[in-house]
């Protein structure tokens, strides 16, 4: 029977373990940091990683979901099984700007400690690479062909300006909007054509009115791709992407709703014709598992680093991590290796997601807390327990 000595004894190895890969994981990092590949093109990040695992004795299968730079390492037998999820993609033209470098080395090292607790417990320990979080939002793919299913937990940390176990993330989906009008001299016949320029024009004005009527955390952004080719013609084309945030998904729903009425209005009102296409893919908001969230916290907090459970940043934004959240108990926390106030996905925050002392110490102590609560989960099983119990008492 395991005593609470044991347990000690057993995560003081796990926290010991990534002290003594602390410069492989500085090295992948800045490996990846230095090579940024945006998503679905991931090649040299993912040889690193899954190079890592295997050398560590994981098991790896790369190519899952049908996606070339998405993989799975595995390592250990039974149940229960704890995933953690790596992020490694780039930004285009500020490359880790979000500090994905960071992030997946954190999810490595964290895995290839937590053998120490796997070898001697029922479990196994899987990381899930997951591609294109940025911009094609690999893990709703994945989510949607079954890759986070018959998970116990599923964890990452994610690089920013502050130490959390939580975070706050909205639903989200984009919208690809085209008006149609009829060319005409803009000087000689303006009434003989059909802007499409001004449609679009008065459909930011609408969405604008229509900011003042939603619910505060809410967002509408968008832009403009196409708004003619010369100012003399009038513009019988006009295109622009837009995407509808909210924090719940029947809200995003009521939204799109009224988003596209904006669109329809200024249609009606130029004579352009208006075509849509909502994205297949839709973010889900973040479901928190806050028993599993607690023991991430508590685990930092033994490293010296004080994880709020709530976000205060009051930032929003949205991330695939959502979809996951939906089908599995999850956490996507964060650890600070920039100052507050440094902007993601800015060239600062690229800056200090490069191998600084303050990156890599973020670094280890998320792996350490990661590694931690995987050994929480497998040494309790009352533990898991509580956080099974939540997740399926919110469904």
């Amino acid at each position: 029977m395991q005593t609470s000595l044991d347990t000690r004894k057993l995560k003081i190895a796990v926290t010991s373990h990534i002290d003594a890969h602390r410069c492989q994981l500085a090295e992948t990092a800045q490996n990846i940091h230095e090579n940024p590949e945006l998503g679905f093109n991931e090649v040299k990040a993912v040889t690193w990683l899954t190079r890592y695992l295997e050398d560590n004795g994981f098991s790896v299968e790369r190519g899952i979901c049908e996606l070339p730079t998405a993989f799975r390492a595995s390592y250990g037998r039974g149940k229960p099984v704890i995933a953690l999820t790596a992020e490694y993609d780039a930004l285009p033209g500020v490359g880790h700007a979000c500090g994905h470098n960071i992030s997946c080395s954190i999810s490595v090292g964290a895995a290839v400690a937590s053998k120490l607790t796997a070898d001697q417990f029922s479990g196994r320990i899987v990381v899930i690479g997951t591609p294109a979080e940025e911009l094609y939002g690999g893990k709703v793919i994945m989510t949607k062909k079954g890759a986070f299913k018959g998970l116990d937990a599923v964890m990452m940390v994610h690089a920013g300006t502050g130490n959390t176990a939580t975070i706050h993330a909205l639903a989200c989906q984009n919208l690809e909007i085209e008006f149609f009008g009829k060319s005409a001299h803009a000087a000689a016949r303006p009434e003989k054509g059909i802007n499409a320029l001004e449609a679009m024009l008065l459909s930011f004005v609408a969405i604008d009115s229509l900011r003042q009527h939603i619910k505060s955390s809410a967002r509408i952004h968008g832009i403009i791709t196409d708004g003619g080719q010369a100012p003399n013609i009038v513009p019988d084309h006009s295109a622009g992407k837009f995407i509808v945030r909210a924090e719940k998904d029947s809200y995003l729903d009521e939204l799109k709703e009224k988003v596209l009425n904006c669109f329809k209005g200024a249609a009606t009102a130029t004579g352009a014709r208006l075509e849509h296409e909502w994205d297949e893919l839709r973010y889900a908001p973040m479901r928190n598992n806050l028993a599993l969230a607690r023991l991430f916290a508590n685990n930092m907090r033994l490293l010296g680093r004080q994880a709020e459970m709530t976000d205060t940043s009051g930032t929003f934004g949205s991330t695939d991590m959502g979809n996951v959240s939906q089908v599995a108990p999850a956490i996507h926390a964060t650890v600070a290796i920039a100052p507050r106030g440094t902007l993601l996905h800015s060239p600062e925050f690229a800056a200090a997601a490069a191998s600084s002392e303050t990156a890599i110490n973020g670094l280890c102590d998320a792996a350490k807390a990661l590694a931690l609560t995987v050994t929480d989960l497998l040494t309790s099983p009352e533990t898991l327990a509580d956080v099974k119990k939540e997740f399926e008492g919110e469904k």
